[in-house]
């Protein structure tokens, strides 16, 4: 069967919330071929579900017996992680104050009770099209143009997240940030475009070192780099940035006015903290910033880190 949706690399993700089983069987069977469907019974599910998977689009029924869509919605679009989720309301009310209110709190549509198949199909294509047109544009405005990597405003928007998220979890955040030593004598020595093929590799090889796909490689500035690491400790995070300066090294990349080696090598900063309401995600920022000027200051081409002063597991590595 052709796909009633359009083409894209990921399945599109829908979250389908009513109080009525009977309501959610309908829907499932609709979405079910074209799209990974997340299914909730409640108000407070939902949300739970919004938050964990991030869905491109939610049918949200109004009335519920815990807390109502309108609630829903008013909640998920207070929340920064959620608020661009495009919501469908699909009720039984009709009037037009309900409609207004509905738009009110960011509903980008409403469907009515008994559902048309066709008419749902249709609506849920508009808006998944668009959601994913503006995903695929907002992808590109956080994208570094040189290196390919993320840039600083992804990096300022993914850092805050996983500081939440890790508090409300309560795991560390680890945070590492590279700078390529002596790369203003690399620029004066080799020119400007080689600059621009040293930096471009350097962020390929940092990019390769992570694997998880939550973890974050990003343009720092200039020619600076951060690795956010989430749920990674004090030990994982210096392993990977020892792994960082070794491949970069490895790249062989020739440096002859470099005071620490003959190649192209980087310094590195690392910190974790657990987050606490005490605490906010610009103090690991600065501890990292603390580490690489460490490790610039004793010498460069090594890994300086630290943990916040709460544990006991401070071990230098410079």
């Amino acid at each position: 069967m052709k796909t009633w949706l359009p083409h894209t690399q990921n399945r599109p993700k829908i979250l389908i919330v009513d109080d009525q089983l009977s309501n959610i069987r309908v829907l499932h069977e609709l979405f079910r071929e074209d799209c990974d469907v997340f299914m909730a019974t409640s108000g407070e599910q939902a949300i739970t579900i919004c938050q964990a998977q991030l869905p491109d689009l939610i049918l949200l029924d109004v009335v519920m017996d815990d807390v109502d869509g309108h609630e829903v919605c008013r909640r998920l679009k207070a929340a920064p992680a959620t608020q661009g989720i495009p919501i469908i309301f699909i009720t039984a009310k009709q009037q037009d104050i309900d409609v207004v209110l509905g738009l009110e709190l960011g509903a980008v549509d409403f469907i009515s009770k008994p559902i048309n198949p066709v008419i749902v199909k249709a609506r849920v294509r508009t808006h998944l099209t668009l959601k994913l047109q503006y995903d695929l544009l907002r992808s590109f405005a956080l994208v570094d143009g040189l290196t390919g990597v993320a840039n600083r405003r992804k990096f300022d928007e993914d850092i805050s997240a996983d500081w939440r998220k890790c508090l409300r979890e309560q795991k560390p955040l680890s945070l590492i940030l590279a700078d390529v030593d002596f790369f203003k004598r690399y620029n004066d020595r080799y020119g400007h475009q080689a600059g621009d093929v040293c930096l471009k590799s350097v962020a390929q090889t940092l990019s390769e070192t992570v694997r998880r796909p939550y973890d974050l490689v990003a343009r720092y500035g200039g020619e600076e780099f951060a690795c956010v690491l989430p749920k990674t400790d004090y030990f994982g995070a210096v392993e990977i940035a020892e792994r960082m300066q070794k491949k970069v090294r490895a790249l062989g990349i020739e440096h002859s006015t470099s005071d620490v080696n003959s190649v192209v090598t980087i310094s590195l900063g690392v910190a974790t903290m657990t987050p606490t309401g005490d605490l906010e995600f610009k103090e690991l920022i600065d501890a990292a910033d603390q580490q690489l000027y460490r490790a610039k200051k004793t010498g460069r081409a090594r890994v300086c880190a630290s943990v916040t002063p709460e544990m006991p597991l401070s071990v230098p590595r410079c």
